[in-house]
């Protein structure tokens, strides 16, 4: 075991003395050390509950014969983050996530990994450390929230980042802003709907790194410290058997994750991390991988916010297992998991208790998956769209509204200024040139709230919330920093979504395009934080991950 290289032998002394201040006994030298990276926080709402967690996961640990030893990763908020500076923190936050668990597991030589975790850049910062250190791992994931309730109805975050638009509208008054706001996020747990955070639970759950239904049962259940206990047993048999954590992560795991991922209309952002995964497991995957299944799955979970059942809903109809057995055509039912079944005798097990959540493909809530990767004279390297939000054939020609940032976009939509018709362009965004590539939630959520999202379109070379509902299109790629296209779109230039053939067109003359370009100058930073500056110096695109150059 590699943790022999610091208990074993006369020369370690030193080590050993201490560990046993560390509270390490005469017979846990024997056993196998199990690392617990935990990014439990009091800020986060998806993560106070991961210190309870934690300790069933040590009971496990220790009842099967190991050592447990805790330590601690940052985590950001995403939604306490979003719509202001500190969102360009998010997404660089995944590289030091992943980076600092390579620097614990590797500095200490555990044998072994139990990943505790929630939130959006969360999962996948320890998805990405499970990969680069494949050592034996298990992934824990921390659950949804429950859902809150407003006359009646369900309710999540979206509701009331929605309502601010409304507000503003004059739609609802300031008393039911306050009253949508106090109900709509009752307790610990992800964000309720399939937002970023449960879409990479139930991402790394189909990939076998976690344990059956962790993805999505819920934060607060006792069937999740059941789970946690469970986790912790668990990764002490792997360990012994010396099954490492790439074993669970190839080509045809990572397929299978993208085909959950378009059956249920999950978050864009999702395309990002995959990839980082990915290249962290040295895997081969693409834009075009994501494309080409989108084509072929259905869109079969009507899950908030592209639907109007929650997370909670969808644990109840049979949890990622059932949405397996529903996609029983589509998927590989061979490959191995942590818990010692297959995929197949997994969902052999599962039940789909509810035909309208899960439905069957030949019952699709659309033809094709959820999200579609669009080309084209705007986008030559690929961007991406939520689907599962507008359906497959939508189609929008516009002019554009060009902005250099996000707060001049969502300036303007508070304020009226964008009128029916339009595409609103927001560019200086990407993981360059914002730097950090933000997600723009307040955007998004304002133009619904207004009332417009069916009479405009937005494109960005940044990112949308998981909770984005509407025409937004992100992840354009290049970016404006490099002189992608979107850097050269002036106002009331014409654009051209269509969804149906893949396509995002400027229909701009190609000379004219030439002549603007010769033109173009580099803005100066939009930071002058050291971290973000030297982010944003080796971050590469967002159609390769946005993963850091020399990594």
């Amino acid at each position: 075991m590699p943790s022999s290289i610091i208990k074993d032998g006369a020369e370690r002394a030193p080590h050993r003395s201490l560990l046993r201040a560390a509270g390490v006994k005469d017979d846990d030298f024997k056993k196998p050390f199990i690392g617990i990276a935990n990014s439990y926080s009091e800020i986060v709402p998806g993560h106070v509950h991961l210190r309870d967690l934690a300790e069933y996961v040590k009971k496990g640990i220790r009842d099967a014969g190991g050592v447990p030893f805790e330590f601690n990763t940052i985590a950001l908020d995403d939604g306490i983050a979003m719509g202001h500076f500190g969102m360009k923190y998010s997404l660089p936050s995944r590289e030091v996530i992943a980076d600092s668990v390579e620097i614990m597991v590797m500095g200490h030589q555990f044998d072994g990994l139990v990943t505790i975790s929630s939130c959006d850049k969360i999962t996948p910062g320890m998805l990405m450390a499970v990969a680069r250190l494949n050592i034996p791992s298990i992934m824990l994931t921390g659950g949804a929230m429950r859902a809150g309730y407003y006359k009646g109805k369900k309710v999540g975050l979206i509701d009331v980042f929605e309502a601010v638009g409304s507000f503003k509208a004059g739609k609802i008054n300031e008393g039911e802003l306050l009253e949508i706001e106090k109900v709509a996020c009752p307790g610990a747990g992800s964000c309720s709907g399939l937002f970023t955070a449960n879409s990479m639970a139930i991402l790394v759950e189909s990939m076998g790194l976690s344990l059956p239904y962790v993805g999505t049962s819920l934060a607060e259940s006792e069937e999740k410290r059941q789970l946690a206990y469970a986790t912790g047993k668990r990764i002490v048999e792997i360990v012994r058997q010396n099954i490492r954590a790439r074993t669970f992560m190839t080509r045809e795991s990572f397929l299978n994750a993208i085909t959950i991922d378009m059956a249920l209309g999950g978050s864009t952002n999702t395309i990002l991390h995959l990839l980082a995964a990915a290249f962290e497991a040295g895997v081969e995957l693409s834009l075009d991988d994501f494309d080409q299944i989108s084509k072929k799955v259905p869109h079969i979970a009507p899950i908030y916010p592209g639907g109007r059942y929650m997370i909670e809903d969808l644990h109840e109809a049979g949890g990622v297992p059932a949405l397996m057995k529903s996609l029983n055509d589509f998927i590989n039912k061979e490959l191995p998991t942590v818990s010692g079944l297959t995929i197949k005798q997994i969902i052999n097990n599962a039940e789909i208790k509810n035909h309208e959540i899960i439905r069957d493909p030949s019952n699709p809530v659309h033809k094709t998956g959820g999200i579609a990767v669009l080309k084209g004279s705007l986008a030559p390297n690929g961007s991406v769209i939520k689907t599962a939000a507008i359906g497959d054939d939508y189609y929008f020609k516009g002019k554009a509204s060009p902005f250099d940032s996000e707060e001049e976009a969502f300036e303007a939509v508070i304020k009226g200024k964008i009128g029916e018709g339009r595409v609103i362009v927001v560019r200086y965004e990407g993981p360059k040139g914002g730097p950090g590539m933000r997600e723009m939630l307040d955007i998004t959520s304002a133009v619904v709230g207004m009332g417009i999202d069916d009479k405009v379109a937005l494109i960005t070379d940044g990112r949308f919330s998981g909770g984005t509902r509407g025409p937004a299109i992100g992840h354009v790629s290049p970016e404006a920093w490099d002189m992608g296209p979107i850097a050269l779109v002036e106002e009331d230039d014409i654009i051209e979504i269509d969804v149906k053939n893949r396509r995002l067109e400027i229909l701009v003359d190609k000379r004219e395009l030439k002549k603007r370009s010769q033109k173009w100058k580099r803005p100066n930073p939009k930071s002058s934080s050291r971290f973000l500056l030297r982010y944003s110096l080796q971050v590469t695109s967002a159609d390769k991950g946005c993963v850091l150059k020399g990594s």
